[in-house]
């Protein structure tokens, strides 16, 4: 009798674990699919170590040369860094980046800067499924600096993604991706956690779909959201108890990058819903890289530490304020990704 339990208590754990790595679709792709996707030619692993003075220098590059007889792309220039320190990005040089600058100034095409170069390809396609959407043109609301009662929109190039907390709400962090966790079985940390204080507003980092929402027993109160491109699948865990979500979030909605989704909590580690079983109030924030569909949900995941893309992100926070009725928050100022236009227009 004792051995019995102790079998069904372990094939219980499994269950849960195979739970945790589910959204609400509530099924693992078949072993077939499994199969066909293990010989398809899809990138299956990502090591984005870049630090955030990479992230930074290169970015503003990219920002300066817009508009210019010579633009240069900031993915462009990673990719050609990640090749020459063969993807360690512990070897990094500013002066290398400001050698590549000068070549391209001075005539050289990235074509002929690749030539030859076995794996540009890869870490162009890694690092643009991470930062594609990153930069680019974007529509926001100001103030009318003719009139402080007034708003006007203003069209720019540049940082077009947000920090996924609010401007004016503290919190801290560290670089813990990869770090041991033992709550049901054991596992690796896939995100960061920023620890904060419970009901901080929590925005999405970048606009898209709303793929999952609801109870995770890991996760607690959390949200999936993915880009409209589908390269990118991001997760927010812990929230808020009894105040998980924005209101009138369901699957399927449409976010915009900036947009309050819920707010930060301590639910989680427990079977029965809207529990707090975490010890400090924190965002778990995640990123999933998506370069095939087979393996969005399988042993194929790929999960990559987001610790310097939180510090790039640190410079561009959404102001927010309350409803004293509702006790929402939304933010102060609308925004409009140009790229994504007619998403948000068509589902208002």
């Amino acid at each position: 009798m004792k051995k019995r339990l102790r079998i069904c208590a372990v094939l219980l754990v499994l269950a849960l674990a195979l739970s945790a790595t589910l959204c609400l679709r509530g099924t693992v792709p078949p072993p077939a699919a499994a199969a066909e996707a293990s010989q398809q030619g899809y990138i299956k692993w990502v090591d984005f170590n870049i630090p955030y003075e990479a992230l930074q220098k290169t970015m503003n590059i990219d920002i300066r040369s817009h508009g210019t007889a010579l633009p240069i792309n900031w993915i462009e220039l990673l990719a050609l860094a990640g090749v020459k320190y063969g993807g360690n990005w512990k070897k990094y040089k500013p002066a290398d980046i400001d050698k590549l600058v000068a070549k391209l100034q001075s005539g050289k095409t990235i074509a002929e800067l690749t030539a030859g170069m076995k794996y540009y390809n890869y870490y162009y396609e890694a690092y643009s499924a991470v930062l594609s959407n990153f930069l680019g043109d974007y529509e926001i609301e100001m103030p009318d600096p003719a009139d402080n009662s007034a708003k006007i929109y203003e069209i720019k190039y540049g940082l077009k993604v947000f920090s996924p907390i609010a401007k004016g709400f503290g919190y801290s962090h560290y670089d813990d991706f990869g770090d041991s966790r033992s709550f049901g079985f054991t596992r690796r940390h896939l995100g960061n956690d920023l620890l904060g204080s419970i009901g901080t507003p929590v925005v999405a980092v970048e606009g898209g779909y709303v793929e999952c929402i609801g109870w995770n027993v890991y996760g607690g109160w959390r949200i999936g959201i993915r880009s409209f491109d589908k390269k990118r699948y991001y997760y927010y865990a812990h929230l808020r108890k009894n105040h998980p979500y924005a209101a009138g979030l369901k699957v399927g909605s449409i976010v915009k990058s900036g947009d309050v989704i819920g707010y930060l909590g301590m639910t989680g580690y427990s079977t029965t819903e809207n529990v707090n079983n975490m010890t400090k109030p924190h965002l778990h924030f995640g990123m999933e890289l998506v370069f095939n569909e087979a393996q969005k949900e399988s042993n194929n995941e790929v999960w990559i530490n987001v610790y310097n893309i939180v510090n790039l992100l640190s410079q561009n926070r959404v102001a927010v304020r309350k409803d004293d009725t509702t006790k929402e928050y939304h933010r102060v100022y609308d925004f409009m990704d140009l790229r994504y236009q007619e998403y948000y227009t068509s589902n208002p």
